[in-house]
C-alpha cells in the first residue's frame, strides 16, 4: 500500500503539492508509478538508486482512482500553474498516462506538463500519448553509448541511439512547447568537448528551450560533484538556443502557525527539499516548520545534508 501524499484539499495517494518549481511555478504532481520505478538509474538523481529498473509499460496504478482524486481536488476549486505527470518515477511508464492528460485537458483550464527522461519517446504509441501534454520536458546528458551508461545507467536493452531517435522524432510530430534538460555532472560531461557534443545532438532537437542543471539537492550517489554557477554559465553558452541556467532561491513561506508532520513528509518522499521549499509548497511559518523538521529528525524520519550552503531534508522512512 502506498503512503498517502498531502495535497491542498486534502490527503492523496496519487497527487502531491501544488509545490514551487524553479521552471512550473506552482505544481501539482500527478504519480503514476511507485517510487524510484524507472528506466534509467541516473548517478544523479536526487531519489536514490530506483528499486525497479523496466522498460514495461502497464497500469501501475489505477486510473480511476487518479482521476476519482483529481476530481476532488479540482471541485475543492483548487489552482496550479501546471498540472504535473511527475513524482517519483518515469510516468511514461503508466500504459495510460496519456488518458490522464486527455482528462485534464477536457476537465480543466489548466495547462498539462510531462516531465520524463524521453527513454520510451522510441515508441510510437508514447509519442502519440505525450502529444496531448501543452508542455513536455525530456532530457539529454550524454553523447554516445558510453556516456549514456555512466550517467544514466539505462535498463538493459535501452540504447542511446533508441534515446536520441526518440526525442528527435516526437519533436517531428509535436506541436506544443518542448524543453530540453541538460544535466552537468563534475568530472563525467563537465569538459568543454564533452558539452560541445551534447549540444550538437540537442541542437537537433529544436527544442523551444534548454534548461542546464547541476546537483542542487543531495543526489543518490555521494560521489556525484556539482559544477559552479560560472562553468554552468560557460558550458551553456555551446548551446543554441542558449541554455538557461537555474538560478536557485529559497521559497519563502508564511502562514498557518502549525505544521503537519504528514504533510512534510509527502513533500520529502518526493525530493529532498529546504526548510524554506517545504513553506513554501505547504503555505506553513518557518517557526513552525522548523520545529516540524527538528522533531521528524529526532524521530529518525528523516535526515539533513549540506549541499552547497544550503540544507536540505532527505526522506529516510
Amino acid at each position: 500500500m502506498r503512503s498517502a501524499g498531502d495535497s491542498e484539499g486534502g490527503s492523496y495517494e496519487y497527487l502531491f503539492g501544488p509545490v514551487p518549481s524553479r521552471r512550473l511555478g506552482r505544481s501539482l504532481g500527478i504519480d503514476l508509478v511507485p517510487s524510484k520505478t524507472c528506466c534509467f538509474n541516473c548517478l544523479f538523481c536526487q531519489l536514490g538508486g530506483s528499486t525497479e529498473l523496466t522498460l514495461e509499460r502497464r497500469e501501475y496504478v489505477p486510473i480511476g482512482r487518479v482521476i476519482s482524486e483529481l476530481k476532488c481536488w479540482l471541485k475543492a476549486g483548487h489552482e496550479a500553474d501546471f498540472m504535473t505527470l511527475s513524482g517519483s518515477g518515469e510516468p511514461t511508464l503508466h500504459s495510460r498516462f496519456g488518458e490522464v492528460m486527455d482528462w485534464l485537458r477536457e476537465h480543466s483550464e489548466m495547462p498539462v506538463a510531462l516531465l520524463t527522461g524521453g527513454a520510451l519517446l522510441y515508441m510510437p504509441e508514447v509519442r502519440s500519448a505525450a502529444r496531448n501534454a501543452h508542455l513536455v520536458k525530456a532530457s539529454l546528458s550524454a553523447w554516445d553509448q558510453a556516456s549514456f551508461e555512466t550517467i544514466n545507467r539505462p535498463c538493459p536493452g535501452l540504447t542511446f541511439e533508441q534515446l536520441v531517435a526518440g526525442e528527435r522524432a516526437f519533436r517531428k510530430e509535436y506541436t506544443g512547447e518542448y524543453w530540453i534538460e541538460v544535466f552537468v555532472v563534475k568530472g563525467l560531461n563537465s569538459a568543454v568537448g564533452q558539452m560541445s557534443r551534447v549540444a550538437e545532438l540537442v541542437k537537433e532537437l529544436e527544442p523551444d528551450k534548454i534548461h542546464m542543471n547541476t546537483v542542487i539537492r543531495p543526489a543518490g550517489d555521494k560521489s556525484v560533484g556539482a559544477v559552479s554557477a560560472e562553468e554552468l554559465h560557460r558550458l551553456g553558452e555551446l548551446f543554441s538556443p542558449l541554455a538557461e541556467v537555474s538560478e536557485v532561491s529559497a521559497s519563502e513561506g508564511s502562514g498557518s502557525a502549525a505544521t503537519d508532520e504528514d504533510a512534510v513528509l509527502a513533500v520529502l518522499r518526493r525530493h529532498p527539499a529546504t526548510t524554506e521549499q517545504v513553506c513554501g509548497s505547504l503555505k506553513a511559518s518557518i517557526d513552525s516548520m522548523q520545529k516540524c523538521v527538528d522533531a521528524l529528525e529526532a524521530a529518525g524520519r528523516i535526515r539533513r545534508e549540506q549541499s552547497g550552503k544550503d540544507v536540505y531534508y532527505v526522506f529516510l522512512g
